[in-house]
């Protein structure tokens, strides 16, 4: 109540405060300093590729950093596979397949993908049985087709009805320009993706399940006493590169979605429509370098740590800790974290009650008038209504009070 008394007392000093100043000349204000000279070194533009498509994505925000055609539609050849192994992993930690289920290997797996295709395959026998951690293994790591097809009639009965299976954890992830009709990525009509699309997807794998997505780093496996390298040249030549995927078929052109961690920062590349294997690899390995070389995530704020505290009025507090429910992250060009704006939508003042989680506004994070993040704002704590007296005193109050204009403090930076 003391907080509301001294505001009442400043209320009525204003007033006379207002006629004294009427009297007294303002002092002159002393030129400030001129501020040393910022060195803003240029951002290069991205490299140039000799593709149908591409993207570089920040795996942190998932922004886009550069893109070439991203969401024009393409065919993704074995890249299909990222989304079928997306789906076992996801029936797995369903629980509704085991890594030791024996899977049998029907003709139509041994003649769609097997050793008599001139398709990837992982060398499946006809009529044999293979644990389902086996084909996921020969999918991932060999590109077989074969493995592929035998795992999605394992799930589904039949490799459509897996399609249908595979539409609808597209829908789910946003994947807003996909259709699949088959598990192993083989040309089709109605087969199709984006650059964009892909890169979602491929976040989602690493996001979801991290422990499945480590057989993409794996560059060998040996099945039927065949020995099969990973196809992903990067996984070589690049010590942070740990996946994802190749892909070719003549209509697809060669194809490859990667992603590379170095220190806290990972970045993923989709390149679709190369013209040969050392090209995609080459091309993936330029957006890397540029990505890691010329930009940097930052967290800007912390989940349920208050970003302003405005006063409350006609509650128990004499403020609202405003905050986010999820940390605020940006990626952008190195050198460049100074230049953020930040800004809240929210109301010019606040009156209890509110409930915990409730959204009070909006928090924008802007780079060059680019908004890069937008988050909602919400009470980070409970805020009963105060008594009747206390709730009579602040509506009086409110009377002579402006609204507030509420800005939000700039956290200790992480990176």
């Amino acid at each position: 109540m003391s907080y509301r008394l001294n505001l009442l007392a400043s209320v009525l000093l204003t007033l006379s405060a207002g006629l004294a100043a009427a009297q007294t000349p303002a002092p002159t204000p002393k030129p400030a300093a001129p501020a040393p000279a910022a060195i803003n070194a240029p951002m290069p533009p991205p490299p140039t590729l000799d593709a149908k498509a591409w993207v570089l994505m920040d795996y942190t925000t998932g922004q886009i950093l550069a893109a070439s055609n991203p969401d024009e539609r393409v065919e993704p050849a074995s890249i299909t596979k990222i989304m079928t192994s997306y789906v076992v992993s996801a029936e797995l930690a369903a629980g509704k397949v085991k890594p030791d289920d024996e899977v049998f290997i029907s003709e139509n797996a041994w003649r769609g993908g097997g050793a008599g295709t001139d398709g990837s395959t992982s060398f499946l026998a006809l009529n044999s049985k293979v644990k389902l951690r086996d084909l996921l293994m020969g999918m991932i790591v060999q590109s077989g087709n074969d493995s592929a097809i035998a795992l999605a009639e394992h799930l589904a009965g039949s490799e459509a009805v897996f399609a249908d299976l595979m539409n609808e954890y597209a829908k789910r992830l946003g994947l807003t320009n996909t259709h699949f009709v088959n598990a192993s990525g083989l040309s089709a009509p109605d087969h199709y993706t984006t650059a964009h699309d892909i890169a979602t997807l491929s976040r989602a794998l690493i996001r979801d399940f991290p422990e499945d997505y480590k057989i993409y780093a794996i560059k060998e496996f040996e099945w039927n006493g065949i020995k099969q390298h990973n196809r992903n040249a990067l996984l070589w030549r690049d010590g942070s590169v740990d996946g994802i995927k190749t892909g070719h078929h003549s209509a697809a052109g060669y194809c490859l979605a990667a992603s590379a961690k170095r220190d806290d920062e990972r970045l993923i590349t989709v390149v679709m429509g190369t013209k040969g294997e050392k090209v995609r690899a080459d091309m993936t390995q330029e957006l890397l370098s540029y990505g890691f070389r010329f930009y940097e995530t930052h967290r800007l704020y912390s989940a349920d740590k208050p970003v302003a505290e405005p006063t409350l009025w006609k509650g128990l507090a004499d403020t609202v800790q405003l905050g986010v429910a999820e940390d605020v992250l940006v990626t952008l060009p190195r050198g460049r974290y100074g230049d953020l704006k930040a800004a809240m939508d929210v109301p010019g003042r606040f009156v209890a009650p509110y409930t915990k989680g409730q959204s009070l506004g909006t928090l924008r994070i802007t780079l060059d008038g680019k908004l890069l993040a937008e988050r909602p704002i919400v009470a980070l704590q409970e805020y009963p209504e105060a008594g009747f007296m206390r709730r009579l005193g602040d509506g009086i109050m409110l009377w002579f009070k402006s609204d507030e204009a509420v800005q939000p403090s700039k956290q200790p930076d992480t990176k």
